[in-house]
């Protein structure tokens, strides 16, 4: 049995029955019944994941941010250079970008993860080394990478969610970093959600109306070059995902893909970040379905094809404040939102032990 069978196999349904005590709970406390919306539902969702009413407090946090590189970059879809992945790297380890200063403000570890940055990182503290090659190949011309390369960065992320579990972590961030990943995204959500390239397609770190269009087209380009076609049949069975995967993902999209798959294993939650996370996402829910329920989606970015994975997922966004910049910042941004969610259940008084008067029914 290999790692991701052995992972899929322990992913179970999450609890129906704490999920029953939990909104039991909710509608015991000293509020109007329904009146904290949202995270009325996060709280339910965190009982299910745990098991237990109320849920453990989502804490210790950790983030993982996978970084690697894409060969679609030649194709000129993104105004960044390639060698940004490994400067933005090296960034992280000495705790200069955004996503290191949410995670302070949140207290949020932060480990990062190569997974294919396509050239050789110096050994630093908090970088961890699990490269499956140096990039993908590029997909408008074939497949990004073998079905052996995608289950060995499934594996990575998979690693890693258990690292980061056992080291007494509770709840667990999705993290992204690859120049031209969010072109991979798309041609995953087209293919995972059955949606035409342009409804999944955006701008990602900022191009202009030519090379938006010329996007779309390496998209399309992308699906047809590896059988898919506009109108092909969503990737359904471990064999067929795993093609998808390897035809038009990314080594951080398998990474976070099993990252998820890990967390759902273990009964933790994790919060996905932005659209590289929604694409990871569909294949992990394509792999083991029960994953989709152990995930909280900490934001709606601005790339429209993360609310179309959303929506194929089910998933609601905690927050939209037009986001487009990855790295899980907006996972992290989420995180007190989930944790005040399931604060009330644990701090808040029922109507019974308070004293307070019910509404008349």
């Amino acid at each position: 049995m290999t790692l991701l069978d052995a992972t899929v196999a322990a992913i179970w349904p999450v609890d129906p029955v704490a999920m029953a005590e939990a909104r039991t709970r909710q509608d015991r406390l000293t509020k109007p019944r329904g009146s904290l919306g949202v995270l009325e539902d996060v709280a339910v969702r965190l009982a299910g994941v745990a098991a237990a009413c109320p849920p453990p407090m989502p804490s210790p946090v950790a983030l993982a941010i996978f970084a690697a590189d894409h060969g679609v970059h030649a194709q000129g879809v993104s105004p960044w250079p390639q060698e940004v992945t490994a400067q933005m790297v090296a960034n992280f380890a000495a705790g200069g970008a955004v996503a290191n200063a949410f995670a302070a403000q949140v207290g949020a570890s932060v480990t990062v993860v190569d997974v294919g940055v396509a050239t050789d990182l110096t050994p630093v503290p908090g970088v961890v080394s699990r490269k499956v090659a140096y990039g993908t190949a590029d997909l408008s011309e074939g497949p990004a990478m073998t079905r052996e390369q995608a289950l060995e960065a499934l594996s990575a992320g998979i690693r890693t969610a258990g690292d980061l579990v056992a080291a007494g972590n509770r709840c667990l961030i999705s993290g992204d970093m690859g120049i031209a990943n969010t072109t991979a995204s798309a041609a995953l959500i087209s293919l995972f959600t059955g949606r035409d390239p342009a409804s999944a397609t955006g701008r990602g770190t900022g191009v202009d109306d030519a090379m938006y269009q010329h996007k779309i087209d390496v998209v399309r380009r992308a699906l047809a070059v590896n059988g898919y076609g506009e109108a092909g049949a969503v990737p359904q069975g471990q064999d067929s995902v795993l093609d998808a995967l390897a035809a038009v993902g990314g080594f951080e999209h398998a990474a976070i893909a099993g990252f998820i798959l890990g967390g759902a294993a273990a009964r933790v939650p994790v919060i996905l970040d932005g659209v590289i996370a929604g694409a990871a996402a569909l294949v992990a829910a394509a792999l083991a379905p029960d994953a989709a329920g152990y995930c909280v989606a900490g934001h709606r970015s601005a790339e429209p094809g993360h609310a179309v994975a959303l929506a194929h997922l089910g998933l609601r966004p905690l927050v939209d404040l037009e986001l487009r910049l990855g790295e899980g910042t907006g996972g992290l941004l989420a995180h007190p939102l989930v944790s005040a969610a399931v604060r009330v259940m644990h701090d808040v008084a029922t109507f019974d032990s308070a004293g307070v008067a019910d509404k008349e029914r």
